[in-house]
């Protein structure tokens, strides 16, 4: 398959079966270990790991290769006490008048609030924005242009993903917050008119006292469906491959 963009033979490491396993069940280890934290150390942690997270993040595939994404990653402590003031007025009518009885009994287990001081404790803020469209400068007119961006939103979605994956694998706590609306986000950080404010992770370490709510995840069973050969016949053979047929 050849399109127009120059190409290059694929750098692709070939692994031995029992090598696959070690690193799959290797990363499904720690990855289950992941819990999202709302109590955090003030302790700092190097821009480093910071900016080799949003390296992986930016290596996600996305539409087109567009990559429809900006991170703005946040140390300064004037700029996180004004992400927690404007955060906290837009959660606070949130939970007091925009979120429905069936919501806040969602939340309940958790006890969240819309009280967000770990804003400012935190050493690191990684505000992800998605690029609802391109911009580009005409070389002959020098006019700014639009140009429409495919699938942005999934596509910085797998970006977030990796991102708190990566981090998550170099020792760090995170949690996803996504106090709504966030158009304060692009007017406080100054971002172009092009940027959606897709989710705020706060970054560091856990407090010494930091709990999470005993909670689990689905069963395997809950979320996954398996079509192989053998259970597309067996379905078959039972009559589930006849749409009209009650079960």
């Amino acid at each position: 398959m050849t399109g127009t963009a120059p190409s290059r033979p694929l750098e692709f490491e070939s692994l031995e079966p029992e090598e696959q396993l070690r690193r799959s069940r290797e990363f499904l280890q720690r990855m289950r270990r992941r819990r999202t934290v709302r109590d955090f150390s003030s302790r700092p942690v190097p821009y480093e790991l910071i900016e080799n997270a949003i390296r992986v993040a930016g290596s996600a595939p996305s539409g087109a290769n567009q990559q429809p994404w900006t991170f703005v990653a946040i140390s300064d402590p004037g700029t996180k006490r004004r992400i927690r003031i404007a955060a906290e007025a837009e959660e606070r009518v949130s939970y007091e008048s925009r979120m429905s009885d069936e919501w806040l009994a969602a939340l309940e287990p958790l006890g969240t609030t819309w009280r967000k001081p770990f804003l400012e404790v935190v050493p690191w803020i990684i505000v992800v924005f998605r690029q609802a469209y391109g911009l580009s400068i005409d070389p002959e007119s020098g006019e700014e242009r639009r140009f429409k961006h495919y699938y942005s939103e999934e596509s910085v979605g797998i970006a977030v993903g990796l991102l708190l994956a990566s981090l998550h694998l170099a020792g760090l706590a995170t949690v996803t917050h996504t106090p709504g609306p966030m158009k304060f986000l692009a007017e406080l950080l100054g971002r172009p008119a092009n940027e959606r404010a897709f989710v705020m992770i706060p970054v560091g370490y856990p407090a010494p006292y930091a709990r999470v709510p005993r909670i689990s995840k689905k069963e395997l069973g809950d979320i996954l469906l398996r079509i192989t050969p053998e259970e597309s016949q067996e379905s078959q053979n039972s009559g589930f491959a006849d749409a009209g047929h009650p079960h």
